[in-house]
Order: C-alpha cells, then structure tokens, then sequence
C-alpha cells in the first residue's frame, strides 16, 4: 500500500450521512450564514487575533529573509521552465505542420538534445476497467487541498528514524520518532522547506523509541514514554538549538510505557505491559519542575518514588486480577474528571480525583471482575496409520491424505491468526477519543465505531468502512477516523458520515488537532494537514486556486532508463557478454533494471525454491553470482548502487541507481507471482520490483510465460494473473504478535512436515525428484492460500493500476504463427521484419486488446531472439536441430506511462512521459539459446516541490478575497454570556455557572479551566499563585461538565461543587507513608470560561472567581454580610432546576429576575 502519486494514491471523496446508504451533500454542516458581532463583558477578550487562524506569518523577518529569496528563485525558475516547455512543444508542432523539411540547424538541436525517439505500436483495451491510467492532477478533484507538513520521506532514509505519534498544541506540533521527538513550530506553517523538503523542524537529542506523547499547555510541557521504560518531560519553549534536551525524566516502568494522560487535577498516569498503571502525583511533579538544572537528579528520584499503585485498592473494592493485558490507551475525560484504561478488549474506568476503581467492562459493555485471556487452541493433526504394506501399495493416497491434513492445519491456523490470539480479533480496540459533549468513541479492527456515554455504558455503534480502524481525532462538532487503508472520514457527533477520502498511501496511524488543521501521520512518516472545515465549500475555491499556479511549483526531471532481459537457460555469461548488453550502453543513463529467466530449473531446485517460500526466504548461490556480475559490470559501488533484487526459483530481477541521483530513487518494494503447476511453482510467473523516483512510481516486472506455439491463451491468462495479483505491499499490523508468532511457526511447521513427507514418500518408492516437487508444491500452496488475494488498492485495483510507469520484460514466448521455420530463416536473412510482424502472436493479442491491454512497444527492428544454438554467431546460429524450432520474439520489453494519447506533456495532470530511444537484440552474444534484448528509455518526470507549493497555499489562505470572507463567516464565535463572575464555597456547597448562548443560529462550544490556586490572606488579598496542570483543577473543586455544546438560544448549566479533600497523602514508591491536614487558609481560583465555534482555533474567555472559605474563619472574621455582597448573584443547591445540558433561554431570564429582584429588594 505504499504507492503515492503527488506523494500519494488519490481516492474518492464522498458524502454520506447514514451507513450504507446513497451519498448526499453535507453542505449544511459546512454552512456559514452572517451573524452579528458578539459583545463581551470587560474580562472577556480573544485569545488570539482572528486574522491568525489559518496564516501566521513568522515575527522574525530577518530569518526568513534568505528563505523568502530562495523561493523566489524557485518559482522564477520553475515559470521559466514551464515557458520553455510551451516553446518547445509549439516549436515541434511548427515542424511536424511545415511540409518543407528541419533545417541543419533544427535537427543539429534535436540530436544534441536526445537521439529521435523510435516509433511505437499501442495496443488496444486500455481504456477501461482496471488498465485505465491512474487519475493524476495537479490537486485532485475528488480529495480536499491539504498542507504537507512533511512530504513522504524515502523509506530508506528513514530507518531507525520512523515516526510513531504525533500531538499538537495550538502552536506547536510534536512527533515520536524512533530515536527521540521533534517539533514543529506552528507559527509559519507555510514557510519553505527544510530537510526532506518539510517544513523546518527542531530535533531532541537521541533517547530510546519514544512509544507515546501526551501535551500539558497549563504546563507548557510535553511528556513522552519510552520503550526504555522512561517518562520524559519537554519544555514547549524550545530555543533554536540543534538538539533540545528534557527538563526531566525518570525510570517509570520495567516495561515499555505504552500509554500516557493527564488528568483534570493535573496527574499524570502512565500505563505499561502486563497492565501495570502508575500514577504520578502533580504535587510531586510540580515540585521537581521547580528544581533547579543542578538540582534534576533530586527531581527525578523525588518524581520516580511519588508513583501510587492503583491496583492496590482493586482487591478492597472486589476487583481481583483485573488487569493482565497491556494498557494501550489512556483516556482523561475532563469533562466527568474520570479516566479511562484500556487493552485490546476491556476497559477500566476510574475518579479521576480520588483515584478509585469504579468499573470495569469489555467491549460489548458487558460488567466484569476478572478479564479472561483466549487462549489459542491447540493444533492437531490426526496421521493415518496402516501397515508397512499398506503404506507401500497406497502410497499415493498416504500422500493425498497427508497434503490434506496440512491444508487442514493451515486452515485452522488462518482462523486462529483471524480471531486473534486474545480473543476475537474483530472485536479489538485500537484507537479511543472523547468528544467536546462527553461522549467516548472506540475504534475497532472490524473497522466499527462505538460510541460510550461517559460512565462507560455502550450506546451504538456505526460500520462506514471495513478496513481497521487506526486513529480518531475530535474537534468541534466533529469526529475523525483514520484506517488502515489510508482513508479517512469525518462524521459529526451523532454519527453521521459526512465525508471520506484516501488521505494517505498506507494506513493513517495518528492524528492530532492544531492550528486550524487535522494532521495525519502515515505509516511510512509523512503528516498531512486538513482544514478543520472540511469537507466544505472553502474547498472548491482553495483547490482551484492552487490549480491555477501549477506552473509555480511544477518541476520536470529529465533521466534515461535502460531495461535488459534475458533467458540465460541456466548458463552463465563471460564478462564480454555482459559488458556489450549493458556495459556499453550505460554511459548517460541513471537507472538500471535487469530481468533474467531460467537462472536455474530442474525439479529439485523448483521444489527446493517453493519450500523456501514457504518461510519467506529466497535467492541462491547462481542468482547472487548474477547479482554480483552484473555489478561489477555496472561498476557498482562507485557509479551504481544495487537497490533491489528479487527470485524466484528461475526468475530474477534487479535494480541499480546512479549514485548522483540516489537520493531521489527509494521505497523499493519486492513482489513474485508464481504461474507454474498450479500457481504455485515458479518454473513459470513473474518477479518485480517497484522503486519511487522522484516522488512518482515505477513497477518493473520480469515474467515468464507459458511455452509452446498453442498456448497463446496461456499466455494471455498468465499476464492477466500477475497484473491482478502481483502485491508489493508489505505486512501491517492488522494481527497481533501473539497470532503472527503462531502463523509463521506454523509455516516453519509446514516446510518441515513437508519434508517429513517427502522422506516417507521417497521410502514407499516414488523418483526422489518427484517426491521433493510433491512435498514442497503442498507446502507452497499452504502458503498461498494464507496470503492471496492482497494486490488490491484502497481504489479496488491492481496495485499494478496505480502505478506512474509500469515496465513489463522477459520471456513472453509468444511466436510466429502461420509461418515455416525455412520461410522465418529466409525472412530474417533478407531483414524482412515487417512481414514477420504481421505473424506476431504478441502484437496480434495486443491489437485485440487481450493482453498488455493500453501499452506500448516499439517497431521490433532487430531479428528473432529465440532459438539459437550456444556459442554459434550470426544468424546462422538459430536451432537447426531435429525439432527446428521457428525463429521467434519471445523477448520483449513493454511499457506504459502516464499519457492518455501520444500527443499528451509532461505535467502532474501526466507526470511520467517517456520514448523508447533504443530497442534491440544482441545478437553477438552467444551465452544462451536466447539473445539478451535492451531497451533505452527517455523519461520525463513531473513532481511538486512541496515547499514551493506549501506556500502558495499559505498566500491564497491568507490573501484571497473569497476564501477570507468564508473564513470569516465559518470561524464566527459565538456571543455568550455567564451569570456570575464570582463565586463562594464552603462546606460542600454546589454553585450553579449558567452559560448563556445568544446566538440564534450557531453552537457555542464551551471549555472551563483552572488558571492556577492561590492563598487568600487575613485581608483579603490573593497571593501564592501557584498554577496547576491540564485543566488545573485543585482537589477541592468539581467542576461538571466542564465541557460541553450550547444550543442556539440555551443555556448551559455546569456544577461548580466543594468536596472536602483537606488532606493531603503521601506516597513512596507505590506504598501510602503518611497523610497531612491540608493549608486551613482560604483558597482562590480563576477558572476561565473559554468559548470556541464549530470550526475556530481561538476562544473568547469569560473569568469566574472561586473563593474556597473554611467556615470556622468566616464565622470569626464575621464577614457574612460582606461574602453575601461578594457572592452576588450566585446560585446554589437550592436554586439548581433542571440539571440538563441546556434549557430554553426565555423562561430562565424570567426567572433570573424575579430572583435578583426579591434578593435586592428592600
């Protein structure tokens, strides 16, 4: 699944709004009708400008200054480019139109460019079905604009480097790599590119495989769990050093920490294997924090024996061995103040205040003591037994009935690998989010929603897609999901789908919310971003705008690949063969791909050579003398480099680049398509290789076909099989290791009873050849049925189909029909090729568009390359034995690119265009009773440079008129209001915070969080501030919800309640020392009201004052009367009506004055 054109496969955009149902327009939740300016009280103010949301321009100018010339430079080249490209075609078409012929000069130009290309024979059929050309744009129609934050990345430059998770903040963007973190700074997203042409980034210094990140921005810090068991803790204010540092960390876990959250009071709790949970006390973090830089190995031992063990209290609360599965997520719901735990198929839900175990359920929502672990059943296999006569007179059935007790076995051993080795695989749990109104969403490996209330009861599920579920994403109104295909949906939160489209290549493992876009990461590391108002009407206009200055950001490269074929009919060529097939024509050409037929044959090597596919082990000796050969000849290691190579059994292919242009040319990917004995053996199929040069895709493929004048059909099934099946994707994860340990030692199992079998078999008296073919094609077919059917797209097509250029080489063996071997030889020494032309089964299949449907070849120029007598030159060599095999092109080389007609440029609308410059046979060499053919290709590259383009999106997001005035309309907050600015609690009282929208038309998405504590002296005044983490709530205060969704015209009632938690506990390494009375002092608390749209990264912030006062003090003080005046319009317990969400707005402002008028009255 890694094929990506303009870095990635498109897919199909839809809009739906019910599961399985027809698509409809989800317009309406992209609607954006005018509203009226909202008016705040004094505190309340925007927290950001408005013109910020979607294109920040960096503050320092200076630093941009050399990058803003740069790309100058960049674009004036490419709109050169783009106007010489224009001249030279109109140009060409001037002399193609002239009836007078090129001048000296004209043709003096056109050799010096490139020798003039050969003519070419199309074949019909591929217009249609699955030999249609990929859909190609410069942005494509049916999938939204989107902003490469980091382009896909080479695989090979990326090892030991990979990115596994990704978390942003409103300004920063933070990724788990294999070795560390980095951070983007969210401030410029548009500006030019760094490394790996992504927008500049900073790097940590190197830890261990960083496995998760959660980001504290009451803190302003990010912590990471490692594989080395370490929690690690960033600051988010990272200068501009090379390599950034941890403020702290500590040894957490003996295991790797698989999971990370903060709580709502500011807790930081870690999950690990075996389902180990650590809690770390915020009052202990904080005071590491504070330490100084000499002072962090205190902080950290201080951090890492504060940790409290809540499995202590599960055998109090009746809960015993509730936790044996790895805790893979964590889960914090601010909104309740409870946390969430999860492993593939049970959940566990707990107070996130005190700590205590309320719940636990599996994935049906089913309530549990206990989780039971599935175990695998046990495999057997009954073996006939019989007397040794028996065994020698029915040696066959033995046989028959040994394949299927192995093909028995293999099919239990699919159902165990499909159902997991922990229960049912389709049930899993592999990826948890909460949404802005409370509700919990669980995504599974069915590709399944689930969606849970907040006290963890199941409420529905939604199935709009069958490939697994990865990721999820919230923002505003709106849940996202990411799958292992690479598409991604975006359904709003009662459910409703309403859009789709393949967003990356490979499965999308994270995402994450921040500065206006959704990022996605990809398996193979590249992040996308994706407005948050998609999909919508903004965009139609962004993606036509970008269109329209293609010419700014297009480059064309320009490389010659040379391709070469061979049946070397298990000989082996001297060096002077080798140089004057490939050495000699080598000079200016950057690829290289060879493809070679019978390295190898014989019944023992095909059995020996299917066993060991089986394992997934391939090559031998020969094939790696070849390698080594040809190497030498292309004088690799100092002009080339070797990049891929596959066999199977006989066939061979490799691939070498040259090393100026490495770096261009990677994410190589093998695949083998056996089409001998049954589709099992590869005596006869194909090998290929697909390469990524300069961002476009390349299949090379070696075949192999079917032998013999009559078995055109055969021939034609054989290519119709490897182009619908050859796969070059690799493994996913979509088993669990538990299961993929037993699948492959099962196929161990299999090559071993295979042998057995071949033993037992050779004793009841077959030919050991015979009974090693036999043995080893059962074994490969075990293989096969395990693993076919997986050479489809997340289109539905042939990986093939995707492709940018598909080259096709090797033996075909199609021959001369309606001719005698006397009438070729004649033909051939007279030079009569178009004739025999006429008498090609090939191109007689292609004209009937029922093989290499839509491709191309050139005019076949040279003579016959099959079949010759060894070491005999000239064309008197061809077979003058007693069969007088007729003389034949079996060898060819065939091709498609990206162009519709022969008339098409190069563009990304037809990014890859090539011609064949050279096509022949070489007939001087005698290694073989076939000769080697080559065929040099001229190609033409179009690729976007992604920082070019990465800032022309930022001028038309932050310049275009009609994309501002939507943005505007769409990014409105709504007006709000609340009922008090200042509350007083003492002796668990309950306030009522009534939020008010008056908004009639759109939602207000409400946040409450904690600024921090303070200490109210004798006199009234706050001081001691001290801020808190996450939503920073104190010990004493519940809040709920804390989040929620207004209504137009409704109002919010959230409970703003005193728990008495007065004492403070403290923990040494898990074990509870010792407890303490907290401070008696009054305590104060600023608790922000932030107010955000459906679509809007900024907020508008209302404060509310929370005085916490010990009544002992107050009936001391005597300050009832002035607390009554300070309360002012409070509400309390008894004034709480309707503890819903929201109610209507109308009859509660009634209420509300008859209230204040009764309170102040005299």
């Amino acid at each position: 699944m890694d094929i990506d054109p303009n870095d990635d496969v498109f897919g199909l955009f839809t809009t739906t709004t019910t599961p399985n149902t027809a698509s409809v327009s989800a317009s309406a939740s992209a609607s954006a009708d005018s509203q009226p300016q909202s008016n705040f009280r004094s505190y309340s103010a925007p927290s950001t400008n408005p013109d910020n949301r979607f294109f920040l321009d960096s503050s320092d100018e200076e630093e941009n200054h050399a990058d803003s010339l740069e790309s100058a430079s960049k674009r004036l080249n490419y709109m050169l480019q783009f106007l010489d490209r224009k001249l030279h075609s109109h140009h060409s078409n001037i002399i193609s139109d002239s009836p007078t012929p090129p001048t000296q000069n004209q043709t003096q130009t056109q050799t010096q460019n490139h020798s003039p290309p050969l003519p070419e024979f199309v074949a019909n059929g591929g217009a249609s079905g699955i030999f249609r050309l990929p859909l190609r744009a410069a942005v494509h129609p049916n999938r939204p604009f989107s902003l490469e934050l980091r382009p896909h990345p080479l695989r090979e430059t990326q090892i030991g480097r990979f990115l596994r998770s990704i978390v942003a903040t409103p300004s920063q963007l933070w990724a788990a790599t294999e070795c560390g973190l980095r951070l983007w700074k969210l401030n410029n997203l548009y500006a030019s590119g760094g490394p790996e042409d992504a927008l500049p980034f900073l790097e940590s210094v190197g830890t261990s495989p960083t496995l998760c990140l959660v980001a504290d921005q009451g803190s302003r810090v990010v912590w990471s769990g490692h594989r080395d068991g370490k929690i690690r803790c960033w600051r988010m204010d990272q200068n501009h050093q090379t390599y950034f540092k941890e403020s702290l960390s500590w040894q957490a876990h003996r295991g790797p920490v698989l999971s990370l959250v903060i709580t709502a009071y500011g807790d930081l709790w870690s999950g690990s294997e075996a389902g180990v949970i650590k809690i770390w006390p915020w009052e202990a973090i904080e005071r590491s924090l504070s330490l100084t830089v000499e002072e962090r190995p205190m902080a950290a031992l201080l951090v890492e024996r504060s940790f409290i063990d809540p499995r202590g209290q599960l055998a109090a609360n009746g809960f015993v061995n509730v936790f044996n599965s790895d805790v893979k997520y964590l889960l914090s719901d601010n909104s309740r103040a409870k946390v969430w735990t999860a492993g593939y198929l049970s959940f566990a839900l707990w107070d996130a205040r005190t700590r205590e175990l309320l719940k636990v359920y599996n994935t049906d929502g089913q309530l549990e003591n206990r989780v039971d672990i599935s175990s695998v059943q046990d495999i057997s296999i009954d073996f006939a037994s019989g007397s040794k006569k028996e065994k020698t007179q029915n040696s066959f059935g033995f046989f028959q009935r040994s394949r299927n007790a192995i093909m028995g076995a293999a099919d239990a051993v699919r159902r165990v690998a499909a159902k997991g080795a922990f229960g049912d695989d389709n049930r899993r749990t592999e990826a948890m989010a909460i949404a802005v109104d409370g509700m919990v969403w669980t995504g599974c490996t069915s590709g399944s929603l689930v969606q849970w209330d907040g006290n963890g009861n199941r409420l529905q599920d939604f199935l709009y897609h069958s490939s697994p579920v990865q990721c999820l994403c919230t923002f505003g109104m709106r849940l996202w999901v990411g799958y292992l295909s690479g598409t991604v949906q975006v359904l709003d939160l009662e459910g409703n789908l309403l859009g789709g489209w393949v967003a990356h290549s490979c499965p999308v493992i994270n995402m994450t919310a921040g500065a206006g876009y959704i990022f996605t990461l990809a398996n193979h590391g590249g992040i996308r971003g994706w407005s948050v108002t998609l999909p919508g009407p903004l965009d139609n206009i962004v993606r036509s705008e970008l269109t329209d200055k293609e010419f700014l950001y297009t480059r064309i490269e320009s490389l010659k690949i040379l391709t070469g074929t061979w049946n070397v009919g298990q000989g082996r060529a001297s060096r002077d063969s080798l140089i004057s097939w490939l050495g000699s024509v080598t000079s200016d050409v950057s690829i290289v791909v060879v493809g070679l037929q019978e390295v190898e044959m014989g019944a023992g090597f095909l059995a020996m050579s299917a066993a060991k596919e089986t394992v997934g082990l391939e090559g031998s000796s020969v094939g790696q003398w070849w390698l080594d050969m040809i190497g030498k000849t292309l004088d690799e290691g100092s002009t080339f480099e070797r990049v891929g190579s596959r066999q199977l059994a006989g066939l061979l292919i490799a691939a070498w680049v040259r090393i100026d242009i490495r770096a261009y040319v990677g994410d190589v990917d093998a695949a083998a398509v056996p089409c001998g004995f049954g589709r099992a053996i590869g005596n006869k199929g194909a090998v290929g290789l697909r390469i990524r040069v300069y961002d476009r895709i390349m299949c090379f493929v070696n075949c192999h076909f079917a032998a013999h004048l009559e078995a055109v059909n055969r021939r034609n099934a054989d290519f119709d099989h490897v182009y619908r099946t050859m796969s070059f994707s690799r493994p996913t994860n979509l088993f669990n290791a538990a299961s993929g340990t037993i699948l492959y030692l099962f196929l161990f199992c299999s090559l071993a009873f295979s042998m057995y079998l071949f033993w037992l078999v050779y004793r009841s008296g077959l030919p050991l050849v015979l009974s090693v073919a036999a043995s080893a094609s059962s074994a490969a077919q075990v293989l096969r049925s395990t693993t076919i059917g997986v050479a489809y797209s997340a289109e539905g097509m042939p990986e093939l189909s995707e492709a940018d250029m598909v080259i096709f080489l090797g033996d075909l063996n199609y021959r001369l029909d309606g001719i005698s071997y006397d009438e070729a030889r004649d033909f051939v020494s007279q030079r009569c090729f178009d004739w025999l032309r006429e008498r090609d089964q090939l191109r007689a299949e292609m004209e009937a568009g029922n093989v290499f449907q839509g491709m191309r070849e050139a005019v076949i120029r040279f003579p016959p390359t099959y079949k010759f007598e060894r070491h005999q030159v000239g064309l008197a060599g061809y077979d003058s034995g007693e069969k007088k095999r007729i003389p034949a092109w079996c060898d060819r080389i065939i091709y498609r690119d990206s162009r519709s007609s022969s008339a098409s440029e190069c563009s990304l609308k037809c990014p890859v265009v090539s011609s064949i410059l050279q096509y022949d046979g070489c007939m001087d060499v005698t290694d073989s009773d076939h000769k080697p053919v080559r065929c040099i290709f001229a190609v033409d590259i179009a690729r976007v440079d992604e920082s070019v383009r990465r800032q022309e999106l930022g001028e038309i997001l932050g310049a275009n008129k009609k994309v501002k005035v939507m943005l505007d309309k769409l990014c409105k907050i709504p007006e709000t209001i609340i009922s008090t600015n200042n509350i007083i609690l003492q002796n668990k009282d309950t306030s009522i915070l009534r939020i008010t929208n008056k908004c009639g038309e759109r939602d207000a998405l409400f946040v409450i969080l904690c600024e921090g504590q303070s200490t109210v002296s004798e006199d009234g005044l706050a001081s001691d501030h001290c801020p808190r983490g996450s939503f920073g709530f104190p010990r004493w205060l519940e809040v709920m919800p804390a989040t929620g969704i207004i209504k137009p015209d409704h109002i919010a009632e959230v409970s703003v309640h005193h728990e008495d938690f007065q004492t403070q506990e403290e923990f040494v390494d898990g074990v509870h020392q010792n407890s303490w009375c907290e401070d008696a002092r009054d305590k104060e608390v600023i608790l922000v009201v932030k107010i955000r749209g459906s679509y809007t990264t900024e907020s508008r912030d209302h404060q509310v004052r929370v005085r916490h006062c010990f009544s002992s003090r107050k009936q001391q003080n005597g300050h009832e009367t002035e607390s009554k005046k300070l309360q002012g319009t409070v509400l309390h317990r008894s004034d709480l009506q309707h503890l819903s969400s929201s109610y209507d707005v109308v009859d509660h402002l009634k209420d509300m004055v008859d209230n204040l008028q009764s309170m102040h009255s005299p």
